[in-house]
């Protein structure tokens, strides 16, 4: 649950933003064919919209809420968001500031002076930027057996506090769900009432969410999904999880159309005060994902004339993705009951369109020619992170590639210095130094881009 994002291994489903296809751009038939090919590879189920503005050009749904009942999903299920949530939690941070409750830089000593010794140095911006360097509780190795438990807020904290600082606060980025789960806990203490109460309050019930909320399993709740995760077979039944544990750092279930009047609302100016959408926008100074920099709650992704602010969720059975340009004025929403990448795949993949871009699918690339003499320049092996590589060897006319505790599998030249993989969907570009050299790759992986240089 809410587990820190790493570098999936290459079988994963991935996704790549170039090559040559046809002109589908914001093409609502080319949207739903896009996501139609990811439900039809057992990997999505789940709804999803697009927008511009206030127009809505795709709405559906693909797969089922229940399984077992064969039950369809539509466009007004409710989906667990995973750590989409954690925007609701910044801009309730940001809402009491406006109130005079507290500042952003206020050290959290300030609001819990019980708090660790070890903690004087942290803010609260520390916090929402994931700059504190306090231990992510869902990474812990025993997460796994407590995340079943009643637990309330006071002994989730109590897992983590006396852990040493995984750095000094500000120094680097790390994400950490463990300070949302304080910044849910700050929400409470100042506004006076429940974190689910303060964010229903001041902001679904005001912007009309009405198919918003913080989930709890034990209340029936109309129109939600179960949740699924892929089995050798197919899919099983997602692992449980006390949902009393996440709060603000994970716990709200929403829909389609919930999360599009959010974006319309929070970006229109209806929600925060310009001051504070400006310190809610702004990231924090060191690369998040992929060199994404992470603001408040929020992802800021730059790329050409376009900006994002988008934000992805996992928690057991479900996946999220949300993103908003503000160039385009485009929403994109993506809301699976299947784990995996899928979410954010499509995410990635249908801002593309909406943008005006294209998106090749895996059967639409065509495989290029490149002279078995050419391919030596590509071997060699690439580090993605310490632990993770991609070794590029020749094997007669073919080149072949290893991931890390994975078998090598063949890659195809699409273009000069792009090539594809036939087994999965995912993509390699080689790049090169003043020299002409081959220096380094970029792996494209479920919307994301992962450089490597070489050894």
């Amino acid at each position: 649950m809410l587990r820190s994002p790493k570098i999936a291994i290459i079988i994963a489903a991935l996704t790549f933003p170039l090559g040559v296809a046809p002109a589908h751009a914001q093409d609502a038939d080319r949207m739903a064919e896009v996501v139609e090919t990811e439900a039809a590879s057992g990997s999505f189920m789940g709804a999803a919209l697009v927008a511009k503005g206030d127009q809505v050009i795709l709405d559906e749904a693909w797969g089922s809420a229940n399984l077992e009942w064969g039950v369809d999903n539509t466009s007004l299920t409710k989906f667990r968001i995973g750590s989409v949530t954690k925007q609701f939690t910044a801009v309730s941070i940001l809402l009491l500031q406006e109130q005079g409750k507290l500042n952003l830089d206020d050290p959290i000593k300030t609001h819990f002076p019980d708090a660790p010794e070890a903690w004087d140095a942290i803010t609260i911006r520390h916090l929402l930027q994931h700059t504190s360097g306090i231990t992510n509780v869902t990474s812990l190795d025993e997460f796994g057996r407590f995340k079943f438990l009643p637990i309330t807020q006071e002994e989730l904290i109590a897992k983590f506090e006396d852990l040493p600082l995984e750095f000094e606060p500000g120094t680097r980025w790390s994400y950490s769900n463990s300070g949302y789960v304080l910044l849910s806990a700050l929400v409470a203490k100042l506004s006076e009432q429940e974190y689910g109460d303060f964010v229903r309050e001041k902001l679904f019930d005001p912007l009309g969410m009405k198919e918003t909320g913080i989930d709890d399993s034990a209340v029936i709740l109309p129109k939600r999904a179960a949740g699924y995760s892929p089995g050798e077979n197919g899919a099983v039944n997602a692992e449980y999880v006390n949902m009393g544990i996440p709060t603000g750092a994970g716990a709200l279930y929403s829909t389609t159309g919930d999360l599009l009047r959010w974006q319309r609302a929070l970006f229109g100016g209806q929600v925060l005060s310009e001051a504070s959408m400006a310190e809610y926008l702004t990231p924090a100074p060191f690369d998040a994902f992929s060199g994404d920099q992470y603001a408040l709650g929020v992802l800021i992704r730059k790329d050409g004339e376009h900006t994002s602010y988008w934000h992805g969720g996992g928690i057991e059975g479900f996946n999220a993705w949300l993103g908003y340009d503000p160039n385009a004025d485009a929403t994109v929403v993506v809301l699976a009951n299947l784990n995996g990448g899928a979410a954010t795949k499509l995410g990635n993949q249908l801002m593309e369109l909406v943008r005006g871009g294209d998106v090749v699918l895996p059967d639409e690339r065509v495989e290029g020619e490149i002279a078995t003499t050419d391919l030596a320049q590509y071997v060699g092996t690439y580090a993605l992170a310490p632990t993770f590589k991609i070794t590029i060897t020749q094997d007669g006319e073919s080149l072949m590639a290893q991931a890390t505790g994975q078998q090598a599998f063949e890659i195809f030249p699409e273009s000069e210095d792009r090539f594809f993989y036939k087994v999965v969907d995912a993509q390699i570009r080689f790049e090169r130094d003043e020299s002409g050299e081959v220096s380094s790759l970029t792996l494209f992986q479920a919307g994301r881009e992962l450089p490597g240089a070489k050894e």
